[in-house]
């Protein structure tokens, strides 16, 4: 069985304070490495749920999701608790909430994803402790791009540092969920893990591409997505064949695993 490198952890979770906490994205300490107009800082987002069945893979972590989450360490550290139980109460702070987890869990259901990872409703794999939904980002760490979250443009791919963490970081994840299903949210993320698929770490089987975002924002794919919306009646900004198609070809690949 694969193992994780916690030496990053190991490394920087002593140096969390009050002070490098509030001064992300500028606290040297914290700070992984500088490539022109990019930067990296650490954050302690490096728990693995090794048993899960679904990866839901985001861009990167943001300011306040990094700050969040490196309180909870140092909570943790301050209460006594080991490295593992510190990094996993951090990763906890990142659970998805709100629209857009109800979204993301109806859009799941859809497709038929209960059946795999073996629950009657895709909201029993997101509940605190079930360990069967694992969130992580395409860059495990939180990326700056002129000192403000990085939002996937430019293209992490094109830029040495940051693919260096996705053919890293990303890839050892791979390496620790070989049975898992990898769900992209975003553009992004998705050329992520197809650059992963390329170099041989994930079998594309194990990609599920064509599922719209899950934010409010994106209500009417959404809607057209899950047939609560007639596609005749979308308009012109959405897809609704394509929605259609994906939706048919997310449930024929589910149902082949």
């Amino acid at each position: 069985m694969a193992h994780q490198d916690l030496s990053l952890a190991r490394q920087y979770l002593p140096l969390l304070s009050a002070s490098t906490i509030a001064t992300l994205p500028d606290a040297d300490a914290l700070r992984l490495g500088r490539e022109g107009r990019f930067s990296v800082s650490y954050a302690p987002f490096d728990h693995v749920e090794t048993g899960a069945r679904l990866v839901i893979v985001g861009i990167t972590p943001g300011m306040t999701q990094a700050r969040n989450a490196a309180v909870a360490a140092l909570r943790a550290l301050d209460r006594g608790e080991d490295l593992e139980t510190a990094l996993r109460d951090a990763k906890a702070t990142g659970a998805f909430s709100g629209p857009i987890r109800s979204n993301l869990l109806r859009m799941l259901d859809a497709i038929g994803l209960p059946r795999f990872v073996g629950v009657e409703s895709m909201a029993e794999a997101f509940r605190h402790g079930s360990g069967l939904a694992h969130l992580t980002s395409a860059l495990r760490y939180p990326v700056f791009h002129d000192g403000k979250n990085y939002s996937g443009t430019p293209s992490m791919l094109r830029q040495p540092m940051l693919r260096g963490m996705v053919e890293r970081h990303l890839a050892e994840e791979a390496r620790l969920l070989p049975h898992a299903l990898w769900l992209p949210l975003g553009p992004q993320p998705a050329a992520a893990l197809d650059h992963l698929v390329s170099r041989g770490t994930l079998d594309p089987r194990q990609v599920l591409t064509g599922l719209p975002h899950p934010s409010p924002a994106n209500n009417e794919r959404i809607q057209v997505f899950l047939g609560e919306k007639d596609p005749a009646r979308a308009s012109a900004k959405t897809d609704a064949t394509r929605l259609l198609a994906a939706l048919e070809a997310l449930r024929a690949q589910i149902a082949k695993l």
